[in-house]
């Protein structure tokens, strides 16, 4: 991804900084230039570190090589805390390094004569070699960094082949730098927090307390910063006495900072407990509280939870980052059965509900724990009718798993998924490590729930619309658990790198398709049916390409659930896809993913760090496979927009054959008059993601005519099937184009079947199908789309409510 010329840097301001972008200074005739002082809250956050490139054209070079004892490059690290006043040879801590210009390899030394080859970050050295006014000195800094060695710095440099620019702030890859977050977790770290909770379904609240235990991080810190949303704070406790508060003033994305104030003379390692007495307000983004009549049963309320990605902030003070994680404990009253993403330590899940006392009258308390460090965005709760009914358990396997949901839905529940999910958890430990977890259970929840699943430790939520009766839908549990070693045990650091958690997921997840069913088809398949997916979102942000990237660098403050879509997913998948092509297949791989989950389990991370030890592994065990990696374009994975990967993926489509041959016999009928020949047998022995291939396939054909498309849904039943995946991409393919007479047909029924009014009653809340409905409604009968929307919105969850007042235009 080339850069541009800056034409601005000398009128730079920090008042215009933005987290997550370059900044380039301009530092002609190699003299140090001296910098404008950032912010007082900036000063120590950030440090430099960089690379010294020798122009090997200068008149200078000679004597620059033998001040550096014979070598090319010079790796340079800052002191810890910079001082920005002014840039001095003196603040830069110094290591060497060689490049050899013949192979474009830069080696570092570690230690002693051991030499480390560099990843290929050189995509733009040649050009600077060559370039007429090469500037001798080129250097990069970054915000904050944590590691102790100069070795952790290595690879992060970007060579700029520009002019006199040689400066330049990059904070994309900084563990420590959370674009959406205000809390100051890198001065004083919260490693535990002790909820207190009363559910309160009248007034529509979650209150009580937050009790954080911190390790201070940095001497003489003088206040606790966290995140908040939409939180009633009340009072601050320091170790027992009263403290001194200010929640700051609200900001749209990230909420309110809450500042407590420390004693002063904090020495680094010392232990603070901080408690904070709070109330969720109606405004909370993270709590959907249903009415009776929104629920399965119609008989109690109903309230769970979404946090991720940053709105943990609206249920409790958090430090809201990826990179803060945490253990908690909670002490939960409620009139409902409550459920949490830890392991519950009273009443026990194998007595009878809610304790045998009166659901929906009486008060219970309940008592959780979790061990396992998580991020803040697993914190999860759920208060309801629920029951709960136990998997068959694994000999040999110590944890357990088992299934909650209404009543009325425990047993549909129980049948859809009792028979797979031990099972594929087993098979998880046998690709990855052991569970660490304790228990894995699901919970179905109401049809309001914006995703297909949400996998909060412990305990994944799950969407009703899975219920399919056939098993087609178990692979989402499968993308689930497989979150408990990507994602919930190694972590993204923040939002740029969310593809760490998902892409990896859904590699692991294909990946146990062909394990399971020991076939290269059934993983071939699963990247087919997501390939459409990916397309249509890359399309989709065309006019916004910095979301096309697998990497993006957010702006401060720049909400994340804007840029929420598959690529992270399926563009993620595919580049892990092409690595374990590229170095020769899963022999070689699989040990590879042992290792990194080994190493990362219970740490939150960037692309940069696994990527360096994706290259450290393999110089390690296999120095060949360096070679391999050297030829992946990480830029163009990394950054690359637009609606192509950057190779063509090949997949196994044997199991798309047959979809694709139906497809492909209505479009040589697409001038017929006679349409008998299309029987209901035609689908035979198809299961429902055959179906979904056969419909996207026509979808990407010229469309069919209003009686081509009738009859096809009504032949097939597609146009009436309980299948929600299916479904959708009936839709989709029917209200295309937005100003056939298909389309016109077609958007009252779409309407009707996204609001629940097509007599199920059941609103089809996953963003996955409402979103992409609306949009193309908005398109067809833009009336109709605002109408529904505005007398429906209420039953929609809130962060589904806001996502598609934009895809309307409304927000």
């Amino acid at each position: 991804m080339p850069f541009e010329s800056p034409s601005s840097d000398r009128d730079f301001s920090w008042e215009h900084f933005a987290y997550g972008r370059r900044v380039y200074f301009s530092w002609p005739d190699n003299e140090m230039q001296t910098l404008s002082l950032p912010p007082p809250e900036m000063q120590d956050q950030l440090c430099l570190y960089g690379y010294v490139l020798l122009d090997t054209e200068s008149p200078d070079y000679p004597a620059l090589r033998n001040s550096v004892i014979g070598s090319e490059l010079v790796a340079i690290r800052a002191c810890a805390r910079f001082t920005w006043t002014v840039a001095r040879p003196q603040d830069f801590v110094v290591f060497l390094g060689f490049f050899d210009p013949t192979t474009k390899t830069v080696f570092t030394f570690a230690t002693g004569d051991d030499r480390i080859p560099h990843d290929p970050f050189l995509r733009d050295l040649e050009e600077v070699i060559k370039a007429p006014k090469a500037p001798t000195w080129l250097v990069q800094i970054v915000e904050w960094q944590w590691q102790d060695g100069p070795d952790q710095y290595r690879r992060q440099v970007l060579l700029l082949p520009f002019g006199d620019t040689i400066l330049s702030i990059n904070l994309s890859d900084s563990t420590f730098m959370d674009p959406a977050s205000q809390s100051n977790f890198d001065k004083i770290l919260s490693t535990n927090v002790d909820l207190d909770w009363t559910v309160d379904f009248a007034e529509k609240t979650v209150s009580g307390s937050a009790t954080h235990d911190l390790t201070v991080q940095e001497d003489d810190v003088t206040e606790a910063i966290f995140d908040t949303g939409y939180l009633q704070v009340t009072a601050a406790k320091v170790d027992g006495s009263e403290a001194a508060f200010d929640l700051k003033a609200h900001h749209e994305v990230m909420g309110s900072a809450l500042h407590v104030t420390l004693p002063k003379g904090l020495k680094k390692g010392t232990s603070v407990k901080i408690a904070i007495a709070y109330s969720t307000t109606k405004d909370c983004t993270a709590l959907q509280w249903l009415e009776k009549e929104q629920t399965q049963g119609k008989r109690f309320p109903y309230l769970f939870s979404q946090c991720q990605p940053i709105h943990a902030r609206a249920l409790a003070p958090l430090q809201d980052s990826p990179s803060a994680k945490i253990t908690y404990t909670a002490t939960v009253r409620s009139t409902l059965p409550v459920l949490l993403s830890a392991v519950c330590i009273s009443p026990p899940v194998s007595g009878p509900p809610h304790a045998g006392k009166e659901v929906g009258k009486d008060v219970v308390e309940y008592k959780y724990e979790q061990t396992v460090p998580i991020p803040s965005y697993l914190l999860a709760i759920a208060s309801g009718n629920v029951v709960y009914r136990p998997f068959p358990t694994i000999k040999g396997k110590s944890w357990r798993t088992g299934i909650w949901a209404e009543p009325e839905l425990i047993d549909a529940a129980y049948w859809e998924f009792s028979e797979d999910t031990a099972k594929f958890l087993a098979a998880e430990e046998g690709l990855v490590v052991p569970y660490k977890f304790h228990v894995y259970d699901l919970l179905v929840l109401p049809p309001a729930f914006p995703y297909g699943g949400m996998e909060n430790a412990c305990l994944s939520f799950l969407t009703p619309s899975l219920l399919t009766g056939d098993r087609t839908l178990v692979d989402v549990v499968v993308h689930e658990l497989t979150h408990s070693y990507f994602g919930n045990g190694v972590t993204h650091a923040h939002a740029e790198h969310f593809w760490l958690n998902e892409g990896w997921t859904v590699y692991i997840e294909r990946l146990m398709q062909k394990t399971l069913h020991d076939s290269e088809a059934a993983r071939g398949f699963s990247f087919i049916i997501g390939a459409k997916g990916l397309v249509d979102d890359l399309k989709r942000y065309a006019n916004k390409p910095e979301y096309q990237r697998l990497v993006i660098e957010y702006a401060k403050g720049e909400d994340p659930d804007d840029a929420y879509s598959q690529v992270p997913y399926e563009k993620g998948a595919n580049l892990i896809l092409h690595i374990e092509r590229t170095i020769g297949g899963l022999d070689v791989f699989l040990p590879y993913v042992k290792d990194y989950v080994n190493t990362y389990i219970g740490k939150s991370i960037t692309t940069q760090q696994w990527k360096d030890h994706l290259y450290g592994y393999y110089q390690k065990n296999s120095p060949d496979v360096v070679k391999l990696l050297d030829t992946i374009d990480w830029n163009a994975w990394f950054y690359g927009e637009g609606i192509e990967l950057p190779v063509k993926m090949e997949y196994d489509t044997t199991l798309a054959q047959a979809a694709y041959a139906l497809a492909d016999r209505w479009d040589a009928a697409r001038d017929a008059t006679d349409l008998s020949l299309f029987k209901p047998d035609d689908l035979e022995g198809f299961n429902a993601n055959q179906i979904i291939v056969f419909l996207e396939r026509l979808q990407a054909l010229p469309a069919l005519s209003l009686t081509h498309l009738t009859t096809l849904g009504s032949v097939y039943k597609i146009d009436s099937t309980p299948n929600s995946e299916v479904r959708l991409r009936f839709y989709e393919l029917v209200l295309s184009p937005p100003t056939s007479e298909t389309a016109k047909r077609f958007v009252g029924d779409a309407a009707k079947w996204v609001i629940g009014d097509d007599g199920t009653g059941v609103i089809k809340g996953r963003m996955k199908f409402c979103r992409p409905v609306f949009r193309e409604m908005v398109k067809v009968d833009r009336e109709l789309a605002l109408e529904t929307w505005k007398a429906n919105k209420t039953g929609f969850h809130p962060i589904a409510q806001r996502l598609i007042e934009k895809d309307l235009g409304l927000a």
